[in-house]
């Protein structure tokens, strides 16, 4: 397999990086192409394979930057494309329209049950952790008998908004009588919902980089005894372990990248997800300690870096859930 970027992927990725360090906001995304590098051209845009995934995302995870392209676009037009609303999904791609993907429900850990119900075209239910569904034009939502498409603000629906630890918002997500049109089977979320692993996987991979980067700085300034502290061997050592690690985070999502179109993908994102969650945790840990107390300090920036890699692990399922999932598509 190359582990390496295309031209055009790589000026993307430094355009980008520039753009975020400028501190613009997601509309400058969608104006630079983001949005459309992350789905192919069927569906209105000019990418969608595994790197171009992994390139944007592991440059929005350097940056720590809090975007609507997860949930928005990868998972939200990956989903409408897939059904075959490519006009929406060409809309969510440029920012045009936003969508929120409701999937989960209260009580749930991983197992995807699902209670949401339709009944001559109006649903019901209760679904939680919508991923910007406050400022969603359209909701995908899960039901028992397939996926809907439901059009925001609608009669019936209601919200109750709330902060996320990795910086974004999400809601709790109430449909009463609500008015939605049924656009799939709950099968067509495998694919989406392979790439938005993906995508998360790479994000992380590049809040782990940036968090040991700022690290290893913090160690080459930082003195005791009158040397600087990354001098002394049990610090190295520590270090070599932790590098390690996100060297192994590294190779399991490119290898992810390179099979998000393979038969065999489903344990290729089993195999990721799990691996990279138990080094997202252990990056996070070992990055505070290193630092000693500023680690802790909220106003330092490994702070947001620290939560978004704790929040990594649990999103789609945590490190454990993929490796009972991995067992059990291996046995088979």
């Amino acid at each position: 397999m190359d582990f390496a970027f295309t031209e055009e992927q790589t000026m993307l990725g430094e355009s980008l990086a520039r753009t975020l360090d400028r501190g613009a906001a997601a509309a400058a995304l969608f104006d630079l192409g983001a949005g459309a590098a992350l789905l192919p051209e069927d569906a209105g845009g000019f990418g969608g394979t595994g790197p171009d995934i992994l390139m944007v995302f592991r440059t929005l995870g350097r940056a720590v930057a809090v975007t609507p392209l997860l949930d928005g676009v990868v998972l939200g037009a990956g989903i409408l494309a897939a059904v075959g609303e490519l006009d929406l999904a060409e809309a969510a791609a440029t920012g045009a329209a936003r969508i929120a993907v409701a999937l989960d429900e209260p009580g749930q850990r991983f197992d995807g049950t699902v209670r949401t119900a339709a009944q001559d075209g109006l649903l019901t239910g209760e679904k939680t952790i919508v991923a910007g569904a406050e400022d969603a034009t359209h909701l995908i939502v899960l039901a028992t008998d397939g996926l809907y498409l439901v059009i925001a603000p609608a009669d019936g629906l209601a919200m109750r908004g709330y902060p996320l630890m990795d910086g974004g918002r999400a809601a709790e997500v109430i449909l009463t009588g609500t008015p939605a049109r049924r656009i799939g089977d709950a099968s067509l979320l495998d694919a989406p919902r392979a790439a938005a692993i993906l995508a998360l996987c790479a994000d992380t991979l590049g809040v782990m980089e940036r968090a040991v980067e700022l690290t290893t700085d913090y160690l080459r300034t930082r003195k005791q005894f009158g040397r600087p502290i990354g001098s002394f061997q049990a610090i190295q050592h520590r270090m070599a372990d932790l590098l390690t690690e996100v060297e192994q985070a590294r190779s399991a999502v490119w290898n992810l990248a390179g099979n998000l179109d393979t038969p065999d993908r489903d344990r290729h994102v089993a195999a990721t997800k799990s691996l990279v969650g138990r080094v997202a945790l252990y990056v996070a840990e070992e990055t505070i300690q290193l630092h000693g107390g500023i680690g802790m300090t909220e106003e330092y920036e490994l702070a947001p870096m620290a939560r978004r890699l704790i929040a990594a692990d649990a999103r789609f399922g945590d490190s454990d859930h993929h490796l009972e999932r991995f067992i059990a598509l291996s046995a088979g």
